[in-house]
């Protein structure tokens, strides 16, 4: 691979982000693949700090611009000291998230505006977009289901439930605003077959990548 790819992933809640893209990780790993796991928030020390802020559930008087604000810096002090270096050396960078989480969750389901957001993470990336998207779908209930038994719920978890609707809304309007770099993996089966789904997704985008 002459140049670096940069994937995130993207999905409703509960739809197994973290958990497949570890594991997708592992499996292009093994196949010998140079390729780096990453998260937002965090990935590195500074952004981790700042994700310990935005998701502590003490933290209910959060203004959801200062939210927005933080994700942004978060978001950028990883991408200049992990992201950017690791794709400089060829490496498919893997991540966790990244700007299409603030424009749902930040633009949409905090009513700021998805432009508004945009313009913030445009300041912070300077153009760095990601080359491709594995967006893991998920029905609704199905998800929710899935956020309601996890042991350690964060800031996020704890929201309403319109509040997830309107995350669920607003990624049916990033899907479509992206599309060109989406791609759609069912993730509503057993771990097993959307991990095979999602491997097969990435080695179709890796073939592709010039």
């Amino acid at each position: 691979m002459n140049k670096g790819l940069f994937i995130t992933f993207e999905g409703n809640d509960g739809s197994g982000k973290t958990t497949i893209s570890k594991l997708a990780y592992e499996k292009l790993k093994a196949m010998g693949y140079p390729v780096l796991y990453t998260r937002e928030p965090g990935g590195i020390d500074i952004a981790e700090q700042i994700r310990s802020i935005i998701l502590d559930p003490a933290n209910t008087a959060m203004d959801e611009r200062c939210e927005a604000l933080l994700y942004a810096a978060s978001r950028r002090q990883h991408l200049i000291e992990k992201v950017l270096p690791a794709l400089k050396e060829g490496k498919i960078v893997l991540c966790d998230r990244f700007v299409d989480s603030s424009l749902v969750y930040q633009g949409i389901a905090r009513g700021i505006g998805v432009e508004e957001v945009f313009a913030i993470n445009q300041f912070a990336i300077e153009g760095h977009l990601p080359d491709a998207t594995v967006f893991l779908s998920v029905d609704f209930e199905t998800g929710l289901s899935r956020v309601t038994s996890r042991g350690n719920k964060d800031r996020l978890d704890n929201e309403s439930m319109e509040f997830h609707k309107l995350v669920a809304q607003g990624y049916e309007l990033i899907k479509d605003k992206f599309k060109e770099r989406m791609h759609i993996v069912d993730a509503n089966p057993d771990v097993d077959t959307v991990l095979n789904n999602t491997v097969a997704c990435l080695m179709e985008i890796i073939e592709n990548h010039v």
